[in-house]
């Protein structure tokens, strides 16, 4: 992202994105989050905060920073509860009076399959999760929140977190972590889900947007095409996965090891993750098999 000069944003310095958008940076640069995420407000008057990040006393000043003469915060919408995303959602609460409005806590749209897994000692997972969060408001599938010179439409796009909710606002979209034009997202088991991010790609990409604003990284200005460039890539894996378990009965991290040869060692947990999201939709489809019940460190073969 880009402060509209061509630099870098820098944290905790509104840009205005285009005719009623502004974006905070939070101070928060990762290997997971790039620059760290980005806060957006939207709207004149009654302004909605979409994703306001971590808990950090200087992002919550950059937010209140932002607002222009006139403006109040009058709705804080989540995409999703990662602790990049949701915890100052609470005290910018308490601070505005705004509600809080979101899918769901952090297990709200799991699966039958991901509740069963997630009740599995052996499953791991819950990398980054905020347990705490918890919205005022529950925002389903297709509802749309109003504000005074602004209208937001709710998109269920699970896949990365089950609960994850994109917004539409006219021709564009926030797409949270679903889709960024830097990096494929995580998919990490059970609050990742394989099959349902690629379901949810196909629904994105129905709705045709201009342009995606993502909780990371710079706009992405081709959503279609971004979309099947990442549909591909998850297909590509998957091939890889089924090829390599052709040759020989594998986990999920040494199938890793064998696949993403050119990513940094710190990365590779990360990546065995995804294997492993890859792993459970390919069982769920009979096309491979687990050792035993399903786990992150279980073998799996070809069916």
């Amino acid at each position: 992202m880009t402060d509209g000069k061509g630099k870098p944003a820098r944290p905790g310095v509104p840009v205005d994105l285009e005719k009623g958008l502004r974006m905070v940076l939070a101070p928060n640069p990762s290997p997971m989050t790039l620059h760290g995420t980005n806060t957006y407000l939207l709207g004149h008057g009654r302004v909605a905060v979409i994703d306001p990040g971590p808990d950090d006393p200087a992002h919550l000043q950059g937010i209140l920073g932002a607002l222009r003469k006139g403006d109040s915060i009058s709705h804080i919408l989540v995409t999703h509860a990662h602790l990049d995303h949701a915890p100052l959602a609470r005290r910018l609460a308490t601070l505005t009076g705004a509600p809080v409005l979101a899918f769901g806590d952090a297990v709200a749209g799991r699966s039958e399959a991901m509740k069963l897994l997630a009740a599995s000692e052996a499953i791991g997972g819950g990398e980054g999760v905020d347990h705490r969060f918890s919205p005022d408001i529950r925002l389903a599938d297709a509802d749309r929140i109003r504000g005074d010179d602004w209208e937001l439409e709710a998109i269920h796009t699970p896949g990365h977190f089950s609960s994850h909710l994109a917004f539409r606002w006219g021709k564009v979209v926030f797409s949270g972590d679903h889709v960024m034009g830097w990096s494929s997202s995580l998919v990490s088991p059970p609050d990742g889900d394989m099959g349902a991010y690629m379901r949810s790609l196909d629904r994105l990409d129905a709705v045709r947007a201009a342009r995606l604003y993502p909780g990371h990284g710079a706009p992405v200005a081709s959503p279609a095409d971004r979309i099947a460039f990442l549909a591909r890539h998850r297909r590509g894996r998957e091939a890889e996965i089924l090829a390599a378990l052709a040759r020989s009965a594998s986990d999920a991290r040494a199938l890793a090891r064998q696949i993403y040869r050119d990513t940094p060692p710190h990365l590779l947990a990360a990546a065995s993750r995804n294997v492993f999201a890859h792993l459970l939709d390919l069982t769920e489809r009979e096309l491979v098999r687990p050792t035993g019940p399903a786990s992150f460190t279980a073998r799996y073969s070809l069916a």
